[in-house]
């Protein structure tokens, strides 16, 4: 018998935000959920750990639907929490539903059974990249552009170390990402990343790898520091800034 994980009365795993937006900007935010299903309460965490970066990307949900509003753009988001299974990581890797994050152990992802991970993978991880796939799949038959931007926020501080950057630009293919870097270079007062705080790898990546450079279209993943973007002042300010460089930096503005 296959193991089932959500109830029919809990929330789907991919939210779609103005579906019928007309720009060629298609925003993906991979970690913007922070629930649990109730099948796992809350992997065995007190209430505190599930608000911090462990769980989810703080800030980037509200960012995101900013930006997708300004820019006319369809958003894609994933509605569970990343400890119940990430999904910018390839299924069974072993960050892909992790027993320890950062430095905290899960105690709800340990000693899994492979119905259960199974089962988080077709329940949540499937559905989500299934709808982002259909998404560009349609563009692609109806002859329309579409350029990738996965959306992710990251914390000031990891593992004991403070980090110096405002935002950070991820990626391998550079037509998007170098004019993006470029154009916030110039922008007054920002440190910014390039390639930090971290890279993209199909080790530990899965959105940019899979729907960007399989299929060929401009792409980029951001990164942008959560303290910047905890309340509703830094969400607008950051989205105000990528409303206005991504369309010049993709040649469109």
């Amino acid at each position: 018998m296959t193991e089932t994980l959500l109830a029919a009365d809990e929330p789907p795993p991919v939210t779609v935000h103005n579906p019928s937006g007309r720009s060629p900007f298609l925003l993906v935010a991979d970690h913007a959920g922070r629930a649990f299903p109730k099948a796992l309460g809350q992997l065995g965490l007190a209430d505190a750990e599930t608000f911090r970066h462990i769980a989810w990307d703080i800030g980037i949900l509200g960012t995101s639907l900013d930006l997708a509003a300004r820019l006319d753009a369809p958003l894609i988001a994933q509605t569970w929490s990343r400890l119940v299974i990430d999904c910018n990581r390839p299924p069974g890797a072993p960050s892909s539903i992790p027993v320890v994050s950062e430095l905290t152990p899960i105690p709800g992802n340990a000693g899994l059974s492979a119905a259960a991970r199974a089962a988080r993978e077709r329940e949540i991880f499937r559905p989500y990249h299934d709808r982002i796939a259909a998404e560009l799949d349609a563009r692609a038959a109806a002859g329309r552009p579409a350029i990738l931007v996965a959306m992710h926020s990251f914390t000031p501080v990891y593992r004991g170390e403070r980090r110096p950057w405002h935002a950070g630009l991820l990626y391998r293919h550079t037509a998007l990402a170098h004019p993006l870097l470029k154009l916030l270079q110039r922008e007054p007062g920002l440190v910014v990343g390039d390639n930090e705080p971290y890279s993209v790898s199909d080790e530990t990546d899965y959105a940019v790898p899979v729907h960007g450079e399989r299929r060929g279209l401009l792409h980029v993943a951001i990164e942008i520091r959560q303290d910047l973007i905890t309340e509703p002042a830094g969400q607008a300010e950051w989205a105000d800034r990528f409303a206005r460089l991504l369309p010049l930096a993709a040649g469109i503005g």
